[in-house]
């Protein structure tokens, strides 16, 4: 008899923790939602929804980041039975990555057949504007190739020691997010496809290090998702997806400001112009997740009423 692992006995007491708090109808989602900054409203669209905050299950950590709620919601969308997490963890919190993988190994536990994971994210590449759709078809994962990477540690039979990505984002469930988009009727620009670069934070980007992203092929850039997305492929969620919402562009001037040229401009008598420094704040990032977390709703809604009409083995259209 195979002794069970520490992840394996955690994970069921939160499992235990949940169903008792739930009722039974939702005890197998088939859907899971993760979201990310300002986009929590896509809670507000759930039929007959239960709540249960984090701090009531065991081995959950609290989020302590402004539009993450830090609540699992369990309810119906398009008739179905999902779960979204409102507000994600991450390790510039201070949280050990398996802490910040626990809630989505519950999750996927729980027997979820779709994990779609939405962020907000700035925009590297120019033609991407504010408040574009991004879903992502692969990501650059900076801290796991700084040694950073989520599956760190003991190995936990019977799960897979190395496990591939270059799959790790399911063509079913992208395609099926293009369909919806058509649904909705939203504009061709209303929506892209991309390249999701993960880094620490909880700085945001140096001109620099936006340099050097998108010369690294990046279209978007954020502090999440990638170790979620890890931990879902490790425990075999079968369908994967993650969507950024563009909240702002990356600060990339062309060139530097140069404090030597005003200083010789001083020297000589020469008044100098001061360029105005660009910046980033957290409140414009959850300003635009507010004011575009509706299309981002109505899209996973749609996505999610696909998936529960069976079309996620649907054969693409000739």
């Amino acid at each position: 008899m195979t002794t069970p692992s520490a992840l394996d006995v955690s994970a069921a007491a939160a499992i235990a923790a949940i169903h008792a708090a739930i009722p039974p109808a939702y005890h197998r989602p088939l859907v899971a939602i993760v979201c990310g900054s300002g986009l929590s409203t896509l809670a507000d669209t759930l039929t007959a929804p239960a709540f249960l905050p984090y701090a009531s299950i065991p081995g959950f950590a609290s989020s302590t980041v402004a539009g993450h709620q830090g609540v699992l919601a369990f309810g119906l969308l398009a008739g179905t039975p999902v779960v979204a997490m409102l507000g994600r963890l991450h390790p510039y919190e201070g949280h050990a990555l398996p802490a910040v993988c626990f809630p989505i190994r519950v999750l996927a536990r729980l027997g979820v057949q779709a994990l779609i994971l939405t962020n907000a994210a700035g925009a590297l590449n120019p033609a991407l504007q504010v408040g574009t759709l991004v879903v992502l078809h692969d990501h650059l994962a900076l801290p796991g190739l700084a040694g950073m990477n989520p599956l760190l540690g003991p190995a936990q039979p019977p799960l897979a020691r190395f496990v591939p990505l270059s799959d790790a984002y399911s063509p079913a469930l992208r395609r099926l997010a293009f369909l919806a988009a058509n649904d909705l009727g939203l504009p061709d620009e209303a929506t892209a496809e991309g390249t999701y670069a993960w880094v620490s934070g909880p700085t945001y980007e140096t001109p620099a290090e936006g340099r050097f992203l998108r010369a690294a092929g990046v279209d978007v850039v954020g502090m999440s998702t990638v170790p979620e997305v890890v931990a879902a492929r490790q425990e075999g969620v079968p369908h994967v997806m993650a969507i950024s919402l563009v909240t702002n562009p990356v600060i990339i001037p062309e060139g530097y400001r140069s404090i030597k040229e005003e200083v010789k401009q001083e020297l000589a008598g020469i008044a100098a112009t001061i360029p105005a420094a660009a910046t980033v704040s957290h409140n414009e990032v959850l300003e635009v997740g507010v004011e575009k977390g509706p299309v981002m709703r109505s899209l996973v809604e749609r996505v999610v009423a696909r998936v529960a009409a069976g079309e996620l083995g649907a054969a693409p259209v000739v």
